[in-house]
């Protein structure tokens, strides 16, 4: 027999997956967005671009820390700041230094990142 509670069941499973995954894409975003606009206001010639671009980098990682806020609601604290942590790093490193600024990063660099993401697959093993 069909139960209509069959579909609140599979509404939140599906929230309970595409939620989380959703503040840690956002989480990651915002990150190499706050540090991206960081490393802009370090170079800008000029206080207003520097002024903006710091307004910018902290109004990304005010997100960022509500990103990681609403992802407490699903994953705990020892799962969910170390998988952020890393992968902010990674992205900084890989999307922001490398991408943006094409700075040059050392094969030992690269086997850092290659450690850090390995880290993050088994701490968010759990």
């Amino acid at each position: 027999m069909w139960r209509p509670t069959v579909l609140f069941d599979r509404a939140a499973s599906l929230e309970n997956a595409v939620v989380p995954l959703a503040l840690l894409a956002g989480n990651l975003c915002c990150n190499i967005i706050a540090n991206a606009s960081f490393k802009m206001s370090a170079t800008s010639p000029e206080w207003r671009g520097f002024l903006a671009w710091q307004v910018a980098g902290n109004l990304a990682g005010f997100i960022t820390v509500l990103t990681l806020t609403g992802l407490l609601r699903y994953l705990p604290l020892h799962v969910a700041y170390p998988v952020t942590a890393g992968l902010a790093v990674v992205g900084v490193q890989v999307v922001a230094a490398r991408l943006l600024f094409g700075e040059a990063i050392s094969g030992g660099q690269w086997l850092g990142t290659a450690l850090v993401i390995a880290g993050i697959v088994l701490v968010g093993r759990g």
